[in-house]
């Protein structure tokens, strides 16, 4: 009933080649699962062996502390975020490991520092309206690396990567012999409402008298859910307030009504309540009331109504009329010499007339209809090449306006689309030589200049074509005759309204006769006494104030012995435009072997990216590791199937 064979024919055999093939997989699973865990537990390792290269090469910082910083994630700011990432990579160096800091500011040393030295450094960063960048932070990098005499830099960019601020990859010899580690702090579903500019609707502020400022907000990110308040003040008392209401294009433009009572400079400010972030929540402009600006008007026959109409619309000029045949001895006084209707300009009041531009005045002619033109060229030679071919009588309207131009481009914001340029019955027909410096204002089809400006010495000549009369075209009644009138006596006096952007490279206009290279212009604000570059311009200075102050507020231009002029500086509003870079678009235009991409851990370290994606190393460590645990089940449990 039961011999002795029977279990014999339930045996499964197996060649001695199967059983090879499968101990040698579930070794291999084995073998793998130990190594990938070796791996995961290794990498603090590994990175201690990065930290002893990194004593033999420089070790530079650069915290981006841009405005855009300041966006919060959670109950942090960005900066906050990555000052406490570079902190922790600072005490997590090896000992003697010798770092360098940068900021937008500038560079707290240009020598590398101990550890314990740029831990303090890190931790007196704040934002500042100064701006940086990586083109910037790599060639004061190389600067140090001369200086160090170091093999290399590693250096570490803590930033938001602003879609304005970062640029394409630099030059290669800004790269030379360093090694960039990307460093991304970025918020999230942030929004931000800022003043993007705003102007005076007049270039003179009047007092008692209703004066108007043109605001145009805008809004980044998602639109507010509540309408934010913008208000006005003057010399810090609220004026007048306007609730935005956004567009389609994110964007609000107001007009603001205010008054002021007194002489002299006023502050103008103009603030909108956005509680998400503050830094540019307020536009500052500086407005001059009662300008004490003087025009004389040396008139060849009867007074010219229009000319007498524009400069008594507004307070702030004097007009002073005379006969061409009875000029004033004492002329100094005048911002703006005008000739109406002259026929002949003869050689003694030519070098009248220079001798005003070398003093930094400014001269407006309106000749007169003459057939003689002759006369005008013989005085038209004392001031410079400049000469009147003949008469064309032909009705022509200008069709071009120079919107680079003083006159245009320092009085209006845009010019409307449908404007009409004015049209001339007749006209002289003007040439001018190299030295003249002829730049056409308004000009005819053919190029024939309408409106000619000229600066062959230190003050600006204004020639016009035609006579400022009805007879001549409609030029005196045109859209620009008051407004640019206005601008020829103000470039002689100086500016009257001043709102400058910081790092703008245009120069503020100070008509300062006295001050020279041992009574220099300085500029004064809150604890704050700097001197900006400067060059003489006619009778005055050019002060560029943008290149040397950055702190937003009001400032006070003055030399000993001088008149004092008070000047707004405002942020760059690139810092508002809180759109940022994509990171993964940025890692594949900013690649090589020099350069690397890290990752803020949860627990405020930096970590590298591995090439599997956004996991580090380790996390893909473990994942192999379990995918060879479950291997090995596998063939372990197969195995008991086919026993069984």
């Amino acid at each position: 009933m039961f011999p002795h064979t029977r279990f014999l024919r339930n045996i499964q055999l197996n060649s001695r080649r199967q059983s090879q093939i499968r101990y040698k997989a579930l070794l291999l699973t084995r073998l793998l699962f130990l190594a990938l865990l070796i791996l995961a537990f290794a990498q603090p390792f590994f990175n201690n062996r990065d930290m002893a290269t990194q004593g033999e090469r420089l070790q530079v910082i650069y915290l981006d502390n841009s405005y855009s910083m300041s966006a919060s994630k959670g109950v942090r700011s960005m900066l906050d975020i990555a000052r406490d990432a570079a902190i922790k990579q600072v005490r997590n160096a090896k000992p003697d490991t010798r770092f360098v800091l940068l900021t937008n500011d500038k560079p707290v040393n240009y020598h590398s520092d101990q550890a314990d030295k740029i831990l303090s450094d890190i931790q007196r960063v704040e934002v500042t309206a100064a701006k940086g960048g990586a083109n910037k932070a790599l060639a004061t990098t190389q600067g140090i690396l001369k200086n160090e005499g170091a093999d290399g830099a590693d250096i570490y960019y803590y930033s938001d990567f602003q879609e304005n601020g970062f640029p394409k990859p630099p030059h290669k010899e800004l790269m030379d012999r360093i090694r960039f580690f990307g460093v991304p702090v970025q918020p999230e579903g942030v929004q931000n409402v800022y003043i993007d500019t705003s102007f005076l609707t007049t270039p003179v502020l009047q007092a008692d008298k209703s004066n108007y400022v043109v605001v145009r907000t805008r809004s980044s990110g998602a639109t507010p859910k509540e309408n934010p308040v913008l208000s006005l003040s003057v010399n810090g008392q609220v004026k007048s307030a306007a609730s935005l209401d956004f567009s389609d294009k994110q964007e609000s433009v107001d007009t603001l009504s205010f008054q002021v009572n007194d002489a002299g400079w006023q502050e103008v400010k103009l603030t909108v309540n956005d509680a998400s972030m503050r830094y540019d929540d307020t536009f500052r402009i500086a407005a001059r009331c009662a300008p004490n600006l003087s025009v004389l008007v040396l008139n060849e026959g009867q007074l010219n109504p229009y000319i007498q109409a524009a400069f008594r619309a507004y307070n702030g000029f004097r007009l002073h009329q005379e006969d061409i045949r009875n000029i004033p001895t004492e002329r100094k006084q005048y911002n703006l010499l005008i000739l109406n209707g002259v026929t002949a300009i003869d050689e003694q009041m030519g070098k009248m007339l220079n001798e005003a531009l070398v003093q930094g005045q400014s001269v407006c002619i309106f000749p007169g209809k003459t057939a003689n033109i002759q006369l005008l060229n013989e005085g038209l030679k004392q001031i410079g090449d400049i000469q009147i071919e003949r008469l064309d009588t032909t009705l022509q309207s200008a069709s071009l306006l120079q919107q680079g131009s003083a006159l245009v481009r320092d009085l209006f914001d845009k010019i409307p689309d449908n404007v009409q340029l004015p049209a001339a019955n007749w006209h002289y027909i003007i040439r001018a030589g190299l030295s003249a410096n002829q730049q056409t204002v308004l000009g005819f089809r053919n190029g024939d200049p309408l409106l000619a400006r000229y600066t062959p010495s230190g003050g600006q000549l204004y020639l016009c074509a035609s006579s400022a009369d009805l007879q001549a075209g409609n030029f005196p009644g045109s859209y620009f005759f008051t407004p640019f009138l206005y601008m020829m006596a103000m470039q002689s006096g100086g500016g009257s309204v001043f709102a400058v952007t910081s790092g703008n490279e245009a120069p503020v206009y100070l008509a300062l006769n006295d001050a020279v290279e041992r009574n220099t212009i300085h500029a004064y604000g809150a604890g704050v006494d700097v001197i900006p570059p400067q060059r003489s311009s006619g009778a005055g200075l050019n002060v560029y104030v943008g290149q040397a102050l950055q702190q937003p507020g009001f400032y006070t231009l003055a030399a000993p012995g001088t008149d004092t002029t008070e000047v707004a500086l405002n942020q760059d509003n690139g810092e508002s435009l809180l759109s940022f870079r994509d990171i993964p678009a940025l890692r594949s235009e900013w690649k090589g072997d020099n350069i690397k991409w890290m990752d803020i851990s949860e627990s405020g370290g930096i970590t590298g990216r591995s090439s599997y994606g956004d996991f580090p190393l380790w996390k893909v460590c473990v994942i192999l590791a379990l995918v060879m645990l479950a291997a090995e089940t596998f063939l372990l449990s197969r195995k008991k199937v086919k026993a069984a």
